[in-house]
């Protein structure tokens, strides 16, 4: 029986997976009205994902913050909580990633699809490996976040009309759960624990100021604001995040190949 159920894993990997999280204490967000969803059609966007409760959040910026445009419900992820490593490992990724215009495939197979950029710079300094991991309708999955057609096709046309109108780049931050202080005293025994710190300071600088966070990769770890694990960086590391000569010290936003 133990080995059906393996193997019935592994050709089904497409099927979406959920855990257990703690709920967050206060009320989400609302979006906003359907007028002014209209009306922010072409302002820059910033995507957050969040794995267990298969949710994807569009949010748009309003002033000098961004607004939450919609949830949209993710159809199917596979392989678990965790990030994607190699090929062939069916996870989904997780962390910091950055689309251009050109990673937008509107006559995708699967409908409509954004290609996230994996492996970005922390990935590829980690060696881990793989490609086409995807954004994308038809609710089927292997490694990316499938969505049904009527979301991908709203999230594709707030993601299209940005960069329109002269965003360059958009940030998709990927979190395995809503990382509140209860979540990951839940998950303090995960074999991933250490990684997750390195995304907390990320989610907690957008639940503070409605901003993404300003993101590096310097020693095979993500720096958030200038903070690895609640310790600051060395301001050298900073400085040579954004030299041309840097050799270990990269953004970890995913340039367009």
């Amino acid at each position: 029986m133990r080995i059906f159920a393996l193997v019935f894993a592994i050709l089904f990997s497409c099927s979406a997976f959920s855990e257990n999280v703690v709920p967050l204490s206060n009320a989400l967000q609302a979006p906003v009205s359907n007028q002014l969803k209209t009306e922010l059609l072409g302002s820059p966007v910033f995507i957050q994902i969040f794995k267990s409760e298969r949710v994807l959040e569009l949010y748009a910026k309003v002033g000098n913050q961004f607004r939450l445009l919609d949830r949209f419900s993710i159809c199917k992820f596979s392989g678990g909580l965790g990030p994607k490593r190699t090929e062939g490992d069916f996870k989904s990724p997780e962390g910091f990633y950055t689309i251009g215009a050109s990673q937008l495939h509107p006559d995708s197979h699967y409908y409509r699809a954004i290609n996230l950029g994996f492996p970005n710079q922390y990935d590829r300094d980690n060696g881990y490996h793989g490609n086409y991991l995807m954004i994308h309708g038809d609710c089927v999955s292997i490694g990316c976040y499938a969505m049904t057609n009527s979301g991908i096709a709203q999230i594709f046309n707030y993601v299209t009309a940005a960069f329109h109108n002269g965003q360059s780049q958009i940030e998709v931050n990927i979190y395995p759960f809503r990382m509140t202080d209860d979540n990951m005293r839940l998950y303090a025994g995960s074999q991933y624990i250490n990684f997750w710190k390195q995304l907390k300071p990320g989610y907690d600088y957008f639940e503070k100021y409605k901003l993404p966070p300003t993101v590096i990769v310097t020693n095979n770890q993500y720096i958030v604001n200038g903070q690895s694990n609640g310790t600051v960086a060395p301001k050298d590391n900073l400085f040579r995040a954004t030299s041309p000569s840097a050799s270990k010290t990269f953004l970890a936003f995913t340039q367009t190949e």
